[in-house]
């Protein structure tokens, strides 16, 4: 949202994880703490939130707000395995979408498609294709 210009800091959209990162909560928590910083290779979850406030904060002031597509593109990303499971449990409405491998990771994409160069046909007045006159006297 700060990207699309709906906001200056994430702090201030209360939909996002900003705010719960910094400010984690105790119950109904959306968010594995622990396993978080873990996996980011902190020792500690104070270590974690100082430094990624810090993170945030450098990207707002250089104005580098630019993303990495592969997390807003992609259905799933992580090892193949949780990938495909993650596909298998979609069912149905994976349909179309593809496993793809990433130099450190897999994703599950929607297929790229382009829209056709020519809508003219489509859009083209209904006029009285659509009419059924009736015999009414």
């Amino acid at each position: 949202m700060v990207r699309a210009g709906v906001i200056a800091h994430p702090i201030e959209w209360i939909f996002g994880g900003y705010g719960e990162i910094q400010k984690p909560r105790r119950k109904c928590a959306l968010i594995a703490y622990e396993r978080l910083y873990k996996l980011s290779g902190f020792d500690s979850y104070d270590q974690f939130t100082d430094t990624y406030r810090k993170w945030v904060a450098s990207f707002l002031e250089n104005g580098d707000c630019d993303c990495d597509r592969k997390w807003t593109q992609s259905i799933a990303i992580g090892s193949e395995k949780f990938v495909k499971d993650t596909k298998q449990a979609l069912g149905i409405r994976a349909k179309g979408r593809k496993v793809v491998e990433t130099g450190e990771a897999y994703q599950l994409r929607d297929p790229q498609v382009s829209y056709p160069s020519s809508f003219d046909h489509e859009n083209d007045d209904i006029g009285p294709k659509n009419t059924y006159f009736w015999d009414v006297y």
